[in-house]
């Protein structure tokens, strides 16, 4: 894939000892045969990578060469409750992209290249054990009519992980197989080998969109929106469901009339049966001390957009970081505003989450 070869050129990969000891490990290796192979005792403690605020200029550098191999230790589900009902184990973390607002290198290191997992079958397993004790949904609610869904892509982006390997095409054909759940994960690429993954309508596909000329300021080495909101149509014959992440939503003089025309792109080109499952999350933008002063390094116009102490205001986070969110009052306003301004082009796209 063209877009493959853009995003990754792995020179050197990161690995775990135990990561040869599995065949995901193996292919992986054996994919990048040329690339210089260094062991580390972690994936998480690898100071040339984690904490480097101070290398912001070789961030694109860093995720488009390496590559992390790991053993995932911790395989429990935790209870989400928005956009999903269970956040699964990740099978990666960190990303080839470098979205200006990502809160996944505040947990660590800020160039954060992909870090994937090779034991994916203790993964998959553990997926299955947890929704057999489920049993069936017990009533629809506004995460799914009727199954149990499971959010797989957390801390990455599993579009572009699956230009590494067949972890995804595994995970939907995991779900494929599980009468009572369902798969769940949010994009900023458009893979089209996924197409191919017959997922029978059980893995949810959110594509995150924005509009345009914003998304071409904070949203760093990801696919254009035209290209996402083309490929809605095609999951959807595909056999995926396709819901749209409106995230993060940014204020700014004239918000309003850029989200309007992205409602009337979206609206001008999908087709009858997208509409007829299209659903929607909406997320304002979250913010972050220590992301904004790293940031100034390498690209401040961003900054220009996401840090607005004006209208935002510090809040601790259910995880316990120090954040800044849209003030408190004022954000309910411009939440029922955005809501409203969807309505009335796209009063199909039912909104199942927003915060």
């Amino acid at each position: 894939m063209a877009r493959a070869r853009e995003l990754l050129d792995v020179s050197t990969i990161y690995h775990e000892p135990a990561v040869p000891d599995f065949s995901r490990g193996r292919e992986i290796l054996d994919r990048f045969p040329a690339a210089e192979r260094i062991v580390v005792p972690s994936h998480w403690n690898i100071p040339s990578l984690h904490g480097n605020a101070g290398s912001v200029e070789d961030w694109v550098r860093i995720k488009r060469s390496t590559l992390v191999l790991g053993v995932k230790k911790g395989l429990a589900m935790r209870p989400n409750g928005r956009s999903a009902h269970f956040i699964a184990p990740s099978t990666s973390n960190g990303c080839a992209m470098a979205c200006a607002y990502c809160y996944v290198p505040r947990r660590k290191g800020f160039a954060n290249p992909i870090s994937l997992f090779v034991n994916v079958e203790a993964v998959a397993a553990a997926i299955a054990r947890h929704a057999a004790r489920q049993g069936p949904l017990t009533e629809p609610d506004t995460i799914d009519a009727a199954h149990w869904v499971y959010d797989l892509g957390e801390n990455g982006d599993l579009s572009v992980d699956a230009m590494v390997s067949d972890t995804v095409r595994d995970l939907v054909g995991l779900f494929r197989d599980l009468l009572n759940a369902k798969a769940s994960f949010a994009t900023k690429a458009v893979n089209r080998d996924l197409l191919a993954y017959d997922p029978q309508g059980k893995t949810r596909i959110r594509f995150s969109l924005m509009p345009e000329r914003i998304a071409r300021i904070v949203d760093v080495r990801t696919a254009p929106i035209p290209e996402r909101i083309a490929a809605i149509d095609d999951f959807v014959a595909a056999g995926y469901e396709v819901h749209v992440n409106f995230s993060p939503v940014i204020l700014y003089e004239g918000w309003e009339a850029d989200w309007r025309a992205l409602f009337e792109a979206i609206d001008d080109a999908i087709g009858p049966a997208a509409r007829a499952q299209l659903k929607a999350e909406i997320i304002l933008l979250t913010h972050n001390a220590d992301l904004h002063a790293v940031n100034l390094g390498w690209h401040p116009k961003a900054e220009d957009l996401l840090w607005r102490p004006d209208i935002q205001e510090a809040k601790v986070s259910e995880g316990g970081g120090a954040n800044l969110r849209y003030r408190t009052g004022w954000k309910g306003q411009w939440l029922a505003r955005f809501k409203a301004l969807l309505a009335e082009r796209m009063p199909y796209c039912t909104v199942r989450y927003a915060f």
